[in-house]
């Protein structure tokens, strides 16, 4: 049921400017009922009404005639690009025309964040897909429960025995997600276990009744399969790509697939990663097995994301020539040309694996005859489990911004056909376990779509619709430097990890990792810390870049401060450009981020009274907890490099 769920960023006071209005819904199809129904939903919480004379406010397609003088002046505002929209405003009437009935859709929620003042808005995405993945299982995995790398509940769309028979939730999910352009979703987990693996064959019939769930609200639902699906399924021998028992298995299982789901997205697929199975075992290349399951697809329109992750996980800690960093670049860089026109590479933002702060991926770069995704993570893997505040956006949008041919070249943004996230989202009844962590989901699909406006504002004025500013003040304080706070107290100047493998990359472990065969050391020791990923002397990452970057972060005159660690082993004395030592630098953050804490709980506070009990209780909570594990950070970061360097601080333990 879903008479308790928090409504997000759509709450009843948000849906005033459709509520309000003598409404004309002018527009057909299958769409066409979610639209009137969302009109019908509003103007039963603020008094309006479905007219069909003299509306105040018009919603309509291209296709539909002039209503008034708002309408007319959206149609002339000229041709609307996919999935985009026009809101006009004349002489105190409204219009919302959108390309087709999904432009239309998100025009139509797009209105609520429209300013009063605004004449014309017109926008469209620079993307056609802006996807999430759901790393969702069947059942309860013993590691991971039934969401992996989940903080938020069990999983939306399974139970222990597969598809959940009720599919409200998924239903008021969708439309979350379409009201901010969301256009498809992979709904099981990437790491594709025996049981999930049948959602592609045996319980088809409840993958499309997801499916018929997502459509109304223009959303296409995509799969993550095993690449080993042939054997696991078919009873095959083999799931080599170039078998061709193995190509006539997937066409036809592909096949059944459209059957059922006519506007099924496509395959995502991790394969010879983490113990995945993949073409490797077969002596083929990635571009063979992708190209296996685009063939498939391709007659149907289909896509398979065949991600990148690809690295060795068996790595001996004491070879510091072997770098994980490099992995995907060496992996795929070479297959650039080689992958089929329905294939997206799918790579992780940073070389490493969501951490705080790296650097951007050199595989985003490196691959102009393929098609390439960036893959985000929504869900706080390694930024406190949506225990901690940490509002990604500002680390998102320095991803997307940078440019790795320098201040003349292309953005991260421009480079990448599709933007993707892991999702952060379970059956709590706030979706995202911390109710702040919402605004991550919604910041991360306007950024999909190339938004450029302030989204932490947008987010809050709708979210925190009529709440007195004060309030909503506080909340922004809250959030706006949260994840540089989260970076001040955690891992230094970009090395990374340090945290806990038992308590799944939650809390401090400095040394955690450090023997480990995962290829993720920092290498302190009593003269200093930092990987050499230098071409001169180190691991070669660095020459991974295009120029200025190349030579920007193999000299030490010129790396950033923020990834010093990455790319540099440095003696604590080093000095940053910050005028700080390294050890000074140590000490200095973590203890202020640790303060940081505490003074956004007593700020939290002071809000009593002002927000919904609930709300404040359950924030006031989280914050409780990320006070208690900065502290926990600041001692054993501080405690660990005074005894390493033997430079003391007196604020802290030693």
């Amino acid at each position: 049921m879903t008479t308790d769920l928090h409504p997000a960023w759509l709450p009843d006071a948000a849906l005033a400017p459709i509520g309000s209005a003598r409404v004309a819904v002018l527009t057909t199809g299958p769409l066409a009922a979610t639209i009137r129904a969302e009109v019908e939903r509003a103007i039963a919480l603020h008094g309006g009404s479905l007219v069909t004379e003299q509306p105040d406010l018009v919603l309509a397609d291209t296709g539909a005639v002039a209503a008034n003088e708002a309408h007319r002046a959206a149609l002339d505002a000229g041709p609307i690009a996919d999935d985009g929209y026009v809101i006009a405003r004349r002489d105190g009437s409204t219009a919302v025309v959108g390309a087709g009935e999904r432009g239309l859709l998100i025009g139509l929620f797009a209105l609520l964040r429209t300013p009063a003042d605004a004449e014309l808005v017109r926008e469209a995405p620079v993307r056609a897909t802006r996807m999430l993945d759901h790393w969702d299982n069947i059942g309860i995995h013993p590691v991971m429960g039934t969401v992996e790398r989940g903080y938020a509940g069990d999983s939306l769309f399974f139970d222990e025995h597969g598809v959940r028979p009720d599919l409200s939730r998924i239903d008021a999910y969708a439309r979350l997600l379409a009201s901010v352009g969301i256009s498809a979703i992979a709904i099981n987990n990437v790491n594709v276990h025996a049981r999930e693996a049948r959602l592609l064959t045996d319980d088809l019939d409840d993958v499309a009744r997801v499916a018929d769930v997502l459509r109304p609200w223009g959303i296409r639902l995509h799969l993550s399969v095993s690449f080993a699906a042939p054997i696991l399924l078919g009873g095959l021998s083999t799931s080599d790509p170039l078998d061709a028992d193995v190509q006539a298995w997937w066409r036809a299982a592909t096949e059944a697939v459209y059957a059922a789901i006519p506007d099924f997205g496509g395959y995502l697929v991790k394969a010879d990663s983490e113990g995945q199975p993949g073409p490797f075992a077969y002596g083929r290349d990635h571009a063979d097995g992708a190209n296996l399951l685009a063939a498939a697809l391709e007659p149907h329109g289909g896509v398979v994301h065949w991600r990148a992750f690809v690295y060795n996980h068996h790595q001996d800690w004491r070879d510091r020539g072997t770098d994980r960093a490099r992995a995907a670049y060496d992996h795929f860089a070479p297959l650039d040309g080689r992958f089929a026109a329905n294939v997206v590479l799918q790579a992780k933002h940073g070389p490493m694996d969501f951490q705080v702060r790296e650097p951007v991926s050199p595989v985003l770069a490196a691959m102009p005859a393929t098609r390439v995704a960036i893959e985000l993570q929504v869900t706080q893997e390694y930024t406190g489990h949506q225990k901690h505040v940490c509002y990604l956006e500002p680390m998102w949008r320095e991803v997307l911004g940078f440019r790795f041919a320098g201040d003349d070249g292309a953005t991260t943004a421009e480079l990448v056909d599709d933007v993707v996230a892991v999702a952060n989202v379970g059956t709590d009844r706030y979706w995202t376990g911390h109710p702040l962590a919402q605004a991550n989901l919604y910041a991360f699909a306007r950024l999909a779509w190339g938004a450029t406006g302030d989204l932490l504002e947008e987010w809050l004025a709708l979210t925190f619709a009529g709440v007195e500013a004060e309030a909503v003040d506080v909340v922004r304080d809250l959030m706006a430097d949260s994840w540089r706070t989260y970076e001040r107290y955690t891992a230094p100047l970009g090395v990374g990890f340090m945290v806990s493998p038992l308590r799944g990359h939650y809390g401090p472990d400095v040394d955690g990792y450090e023997y480990s065969r995962w290829g993720t050391y920092h290498f302190a020791d009593r003269d200093g810390i930092g990987v050499d990923r230098t071409v001169a002397t180190g691991t070669g990452y660095a020459g991974q870049y295009p120029e200025p970057w190349r030579s920007t972060y193999e000299r030490l005159e010129t790396c950033p401060d923020e990834l010093l660690l990455f790319f540099h082993h440095v003696p604590y004395g080093h000095r940053l450009h910050s005028g700080s030592t390294v050890i000074e630098h140590i000490y200095d953050t973590h203890v202020e981020g640790a303060a940081e804490t505490e003074r956004m709980q007593a700020a939290w506070q002071g809000v009593h009274g002002s927000v919904d009990d609930a709300l404040h209780e359950r924030i006031a909570e989280r914050l409780v907890e990320q006070v208690r594990s900065a502290a926990e950070w600041r001692d054993q970061i501080g405690a660990y490099f005074q005894r390493k360097s033997g430079v003391r601080d007196e604020r802290l333990p030693a």
